[in-house]
């Protein structure tokens, strides 16, 4: 039970240091962005003339669960090996 528990908070602390680091990543470039106007002139572009609708193809919401199943297996695999090399 320990070792489930181990591995669920490991996977947990590895998502929320993903998403954060996503974030902190799309901060960063935003802050940082400088559009170059005078560069823009010299490439124009005509812009389209219709108009298409679709969906968007967005990750299933699924998959979160399945990355957060597969990591938490991951580091209870990890934590088994590292405790038996202990002992």
């Amino acid at each position: 039970m320990m070792l489930f528990l181990q591995a669920f908070i490991s996977s947990i602390v590895i998502h929320v240091v993903y998403f954060f680091g996503m974030m902190l990543v799309g901060y960063i470039k935003t802050r940082n962005y400088k559009p170059d106007f005078e560069s823009a002139w010299d490439n124009v572009e005509t812009l389209q003339s219709e108009v298409v609708f679709s969906k968007v193809n967005s990750h299933s919401p699924f998959l979160y669960l399945f990355t957060f199943v597969g990591v938490a297996v991951l580091c209870g695999i990890i934590i088994k090996l590292v405790n038996s090399h202990e002992n």
